[in-house]
């Protein structure tokens, strides 16, 4: 299972985070991405929190692409540039965010890529809607199931799942 985190804190050209989430997810479309099963959009907390960062929103997306990891990641760090995103510093809010989170069952480092991402099961805003597309994922480094990283998960990082319709709205 290919899985793919996208996340937006800021609006941007394509309108609100979770709208730009939806664009973001046609952009795939277009590259030869194919979406299998995608998650809500979830409202998340910043991670680490921030008062003064608006909440983040959230989405998982299962794919198929005939594209090696390395060249998926480069598609992805594409959209997010042409969507406007400019790197700065670390946890800065941002336009767009898209993270390969994990390729089949590879396990990888290297300086620009590491598969699964390093901090997947640190995070509810990954975690709770990878609940949604599937339970029975397991992290193939970790060799720890879906249930057992959302038990273990830090509970002062918040998330909810925006209802069908609902609009992104900062929350605290």
């Amino acid at each position: 299972m290919i899985l793919i985190g996208l996340g937006a804190n800021l609006p941007s050209e394509h309108g609100t985070p979770a709208q730009t989430l939806e664009v973001a997810k046609n952009h795939l479309i277009e590259n030869k991405v194919q979406v299998l099963a995608s998650s809500r959009t979830w409202l998340s907390s910043p991670v680490p929190y921030s008062e003064d960062q608006p909440w983040y929103a959230n989405a998982v997306i299962a794919v198929k692409t005939d594209l090696y990891p390395a060249p998926l990641l480069a598609l992805l760090q594409d959209i997010e540039a042409d969507f406007g995103r400019v790197r700065t510093v670390k946890d800065a809010p941002r336009i767009l965010d898209l993270d390969l989170l994990a390729y089949n069952d590879e396990v990888m480092a290297s300086e620009y890529l590491t598969l699964p991402h390093p901090r997947l099961h640190e995070r509810a805003f990954v975690l709770k809607p990878l609940m949604e597309i599937t339970q029975e994922w397991v992290h193939p480094y970790l060799n720890k199931t879906l249930m057992g990283m959302i038990r273990d998960l830090d509970p002062k990082q918040k998330t909810t799942p925006l209802a069908k319709g609902e609009e992104y709205r900062v929350a605290g």
